[in-house]
């Protein structure tokens, strides 16, 4: 069977980022036009714009951020065929967080010794059995299954209604992993005060509506001003005005 070898350079244009020039990372697409962006260049760009960067089209007229998701597929693709690429990313990661004085969170650890046993273990020339990666495959799956993403770097959050149309919650506190979603949080809310869907919520950080799809981290980043404080967070029926 005749095989063809394709070029990085021949699909370049399709695995970088339009705003930076630079390969993918944290692949964010619009979803009304399904454009994707390193995430970053996306948030900094919809700051002051609310139109896609590529085919201009409206992405919403006040809240465009609510718009656009983690495309982990696309991502996951980009870290196949660019040699090296995650590596570097974790280990610029790392150095950000080493620079800060901050202890580097237990996902990126997590993400760096897997990469790195990879590499070892393709020079080394070392290969293994199906049955026994089958195993470790296994193994591994089930140790995550039980740490509920523990080992994660967490966020303490505070919960509060600042509408009189709903109750606030009993335990206004909690502490979960960085990578849960607004959409895990909009859950979690419908679930304990009973609302028939989670889709009648807003949830606000400083005033400003968050997207569904942002994470945590990405919240704390890029929405908290304190950022020794606890994340506080409002929460409000939908079509609910402040």
């Amino acid at each position: 069977m005749l095989t063809r070898k394709i070029k990085l350079w021949d699909i370049n244009a399709h695995i970088t980022c339009r705003l930076c020039n630079g390969y993918l990372i944290d692949a964010t697409t619009v979803t009304e036009c399904l454009h994707t962006f390193c995430r970053s260049c996306l948030v900094k760009y919809l700051e002051e714009n609310n139109t896609c960067p590529t085919c201009r089209i409206v992405i919403h007229q006040s809240h465009p951020l609510q718009y656009i998701g983690h495309d982990r597929t696309m991502q996951d693709i980009v870290y196949k065929l660019v040699p090296g690429l995650q590596e570097a990313e974790m280990r610029k990661q790392r150095e950000f967080y080493h620079k800060l004085g901050m202890e580097v969170p237990g996902d990126i650890k997590g993400e760096t010794c897997s990469a790195k046993q990879h590499l070892e273990s393709h020079r080394n020339g070392e290969t293994k059995a199906d049955e026994t990666s089958n195993k470790e495959t296994a193994e591994e799956k089930q140790e995550e299954d039980n740490d509920y993403h523990r080992s994660d770097e967490q966020v303490s959050i505070c919960l509060e209604c600042n509408s009189s149309k709903l109750r606030g919650l009993k335990r206004k506190w909690i502490r979960c992993s960085a990578q849960a979603t607004v959409l895990h949080l909009k859950k979690f809310i419908a679930k304990k005060l009973n609302l028939s869907s989670f889709n009648e919520l807003d949830i606000l950080c400083n005033e400003e509506i968050l997207g569904k799809d942002h994470t945590l981290k990405f919240v704390v980043v890029t929405r908290w001003r304190f950022k020794k404080a606890p994340l506080l967070l409002h929460y409000r029926p939908k079509m609910d005005l402040l």
